[in-house]
Parts: structure tokens; C-alpha cells; sequence
């Protein structure tokens, strides 16, 4: 059971309702974590904002899919690792590449490199090193798509944070994490 609210989007006040709305319009269903979210609408507008610009990236959206399952994984956010196996169907992904994604890699070597730099990002809480960014450079990442690897990592460990700290009730198929998750206290 979700810590926090989610929020009913018929009954929410307007600010929220009209991002729960246009959420609705473009995904045909609005998922508890934006639910969530729209306990603060600014937090959900920023969160919407970022994740807006994100589809403009360099960086498709089965790559960015490939970053959100390691960071989700890393994170132990099951959550996340439901979302984005859900999602990372959507733009392509098979259930063979999104194990090895859940584990750092990938089958495809600019993949692999995208993926292990995000992972050594996400674990590092940023301190990557030299080594780890001229892999990542070494694979033909610009420094433009460097750093959208670096937002697509935030943007994930925030959206682990809040799914971990609220508990948000999964609404998509449940997906096992890899690992023992961490345990909260109650």
C-alpha cells in the first residue's frame, strides 16, 4: 500500500488534474507513480518537463529504456524494473536484451557501452572515471549524448527514490528484482 496518496485524477484540484489529464492523453492511462507525483504538481511538472525533453535526446527511447532498467535494478526499485519492462517492450526491447540491461550490459556494443557507463554513473552516485568516460567516448558517444546518459540517470534515480519512499502500489506486471532488495524498515 502507497505511502502517499495517489491521487484521483477526476477528483484532484485543477493544476494537478490538468497534468493527470494531458499524462492520460498521451499514454491512454495514467500510471500510480504520476499518481503519486501529483501530490506536488510543480515536482509533477518538473518531472513531466524533463521527461518531455528526454524524448527530443539523441539517445532513443529503447536505449533510454536500457538505462532506466539498470538504474531500476541498481536500485533495487521494483516498481521501475515493472515500468520499465513494460515500457521497454514498447520500444523494442526483448526479454533476453532486457535481462542483460537489468544487469549492466547489452547484446548490441554501443548498447553495452551506453549501459555500462549509466550503471558505473548510477552506482558511482556520479564519481565514473576516467576509464569508465573513455569507454563510453571509445564507443562513439558525443559529449552531447554523454550527458543525456547522465540526465536519463537522474531522472531515473529520483523516480527510484520516489518509488521506494512511497511505495507506490505496481500497476504494471510485476517484474522480480534480480537481486534481494534492500530492506526498509516498516
Amino acid at each position: 500500500m502507497s505511502r502517499v496518496q495517489i491521487v484521483d485524477p477526476q477528483t484532484a484540484p485543477a493544476p494537478a488534474r490538468n497534468l493527470l489529464d494531458a499524462v492520460q492523453a498521451q499514454l491512454g492511462v495514467t500510471p500510480n507513480f504520476i499518481r503519486v507525483l501529483a501530490n506536488s504538481p510543480k515536482a509533477l511538472e518538473g518531472f513531466l518537463g524533463l521527461y518531455g525533453a528526454a524524448s527530443g535526446f539523441a539517445l532513443d527511447k529503447a536505449t533510454q529504456e536500457r538505462i532506466a532498467l539498470a538504474v531500476a535494478e541498481g536500485n533495487g526499485c521494483q516498481y521501475c524494473v515493472s515500468a520499465h519492462t513494460a515500457i521497454g517492450r514498447h520500444a523494442g526491447l526483448t526479454n533476453d536484451e532486457m535481462a542483460l540491461n537489468r544487469r549492466g550490459g547489452s547484446g548490441q556494443a554501443r548498447a553495452a557501452a551506453v549501459v555500462a557507463f549509466a550503471k558505473a554513473l548510477n552506482d558511482s552516485r556520479g564519481e565514473v572515471t576516467t576509464a569508465e568516460f573513455d569507454a563510453a567516448r571509445a564507443a562513439g558517444l558525443t559529449d552531447g549524448e554523454l550527458v543525456e546518459v547522465i540526465a536519463v540517470v537522474a531522472l531515473n534515480v529520483f523516480t527510484n527514490i520516489l518509488g521506494k519512499a512511497t511505495r507506490v502500489e505496481i500497476d504494471f506486471p510485476k517484474i522480480e528484482l534480480l537481486g534481494a532488495p534492500a530492506k526498509a524498515a516498516a
